[in-house]
């Protein structure tokens, strides 16, 4: 059959077109309230005195609206997109897709006003109670609804490395959401655990590490294994060593969690279990960073030239740094020094600010002139404003907070010879304060550098007109095969 009979059929980008745009606008948002909670470590006073913006009240909001509402918007949108492209057909159930972009926004509202009234389950990244718990669970079942029936129905054979990343990260956060999320209710917004003691603490990082293994990396991974290769505009490295990355990075991090409870009344053998599968981690973590690299190979002088390629590859290399920091840290003995200290502040942020933070903004970068008929962002000189003081302020932060944690580490444990300790608390808190404000200004220039690129969607948005991208005729691929 020639291609002139067949029908043209387009993907469905509705919910990829308000995901990817929304992760900007809260991305601005959550960063925003990040220099906010900053600013109030760095000088106290800007508590204001009132319960609604108190750091115990915002900082569970930031790391919510940073972590859930910018990067799951853009994990949202760019799995919708990559999994239509990748497997040359439609989203499956279409109203469920819009479903699931605006039933994940009223997660987010009721996120944003839930969390300064104080209500909260207590649990590091897991505050929603259990009303939003539910309201987030059919959004996620919806979610997978849409993204598997879409792999159910491809029109080609085989299923892209990214598409394993995403359904791994689909999957398991489910499984984690309803696990540690288990509790009896007590009112509307009042829950209490239905684990105690160790064992909830055991379930929660458990949950908590693999919120970054799955949620922060596995998906993010998906997206670097669609984007570098398209921007690149070469073939990913190696395929074999993609899936070698997959299988080791899946089943190796579920058992990392452990190492955030060092020195506490968890077993010791189960401690030991978590640092050593940390160790481990290192080697399929730093072979995906590798295979990202090397698919730049005979590419490399593009960098020069395109600054959203430049925000992909300098995520890659902040995933290589982060994932080696994190191993070392889980080992005992370099815990002893890290644990509860700035230091454990600066690895989170070198991997959110770097990793998460740099290869969405490329994605995104790569998928607004796409999505609304344009050939490139309205102003390519704002994409490079954006990378070098975004960049600047990583930079400052991370160090910042490294030489804060280690400076903690010390003071803390220093001792005289008579067994008393050499400095007090309170003379560790005031060691620390140049380089809290050195993290806000780093963090003040990040935020910076997300209002940029906030004005560049828009304008790049108001130019256009949503697109409709067609999908490759398979008759007419066989025709000219």
């Amino acid at each position: 059959m020639s291609a002139n009979n067949t029908v043209q059929t387009f993907y469905d980008d509705y919910a990829v077109r308000n995901f990817t745009v929304m992760a900007v606008v809260w991305g601005v948002v959550g960063m925003l309230m990040g220099v906010i909670i900053a600013s109030q470590l760095a000088f106290p006073e800007l508590n204001l005195g009132i319960s609604w913006t108190s750091f115990g009240r915002l900082r569970p909001l930031h790391t919510n609206l940073v972590i859930f509402a910018f990067g799951g918007c853009a994990l949202f949108g760019t799995s919708f997109y990559v999994v239509q492209r990748t497997c040359q057909t439609k989203l499956k159930f279409s109203l469920l897709s819009r479903y699931v972009f605006w039933g994940y926004q009223a997660v987010i509202a009721a996120a944003i006003i839930s969390l300064p009234m104080g209500y909260t389950s207590g649990k590091e990244y897991a505050e929603l109670e259990w009303p939003i718990d539910v309201l987030l669970l059919i959004v996620w079942l919806m979610y997978a609804t849409v993204f598997f029936g879409t792999i159910a129905a491809r029109k080609v054979k085989h299923i892209y490395v990214a598409n394993w990343f995403y359904g791994a990260f689909i999957i398991v956060v489910a499984i984690l959401h309803i696990v540690n999320s288990m509790e009896v209710p007590a009112g509307w917004m009042k829950s209490y655990s239905a684990y105690a003691g160790v064992q909830d603490a055991m379930i929660q990082w458990w949950y908590g590490h693999n919120a970054v293994g799955f949620f922060l990396t596995a998906g993010f991974l998906g997206m670097m294994y669609y984007f570098i290769p398209k921007q690149a505009e070469r073939p990913i490295y190696s395929y074999r060593l993609s899936i070698v990355h997959f299988w080791g990075l899946i089943f190796t991090y579920m058992w990392a969690g452990s190492h955030h409870l060092h020195y506490t009344a968890l077993p010791d053998w189960t401690q030991s279990v978590g640092m050593v599968l940390s160790l481990i981690l290192l080697a399929p973590s730093w072979g995906g960073m590798i295979n990202g690299m090397m698919t730049m190979s005979g590419a490399w002088h593009k960098l020069r030239d395109d600054p959203i390629l430049r925000f992909l590859i300098v995520a890659l290399s902040f995933y290589g740094m982060s994932t080696f920091e994190g191993p070392m840290m889980a080992i005992k003995t370099v815990n002893a020094l890290s644990h509860y200290t700035d230091w454990t502040i600066g690895h989170v942020h070198s991997g959110a600010l770097g990793w998460v933070g740099f290869i969405t903004m490329g994605a995104i970068y790569y998928l607004i002139p796409r999505l609304y008929g344009q050939k490139q962002m309205y102003s390519k000189k704002a994409i490079e404003i954006h990378f070098w003081v975004a960049t600047i302020g990583i930079v400052l932060y991370i160090t910042a907070m490294w030489i804060s944690g280690v400076t903690e580490g010390l003071m803390w444990r220093a001792m005289n010879d008579d067994g008393t300790l050499t400095y007090t608390f309170v003379e560790a808190v005031k060691a620390t304060h140049p380089f809290y404000i050195i993290r806000m200004l780093g963090g003040l220039l990040y935020l910076s550098g997300m209002v940029i690129m906030l004005w560049n969607v828009l304008k790049t948005r108001s130019l256009g007109q949503p697109a409709r991208a067609a999908i490759p005729s398979h008759s007419s691929t066989l025709a000219h095969a």
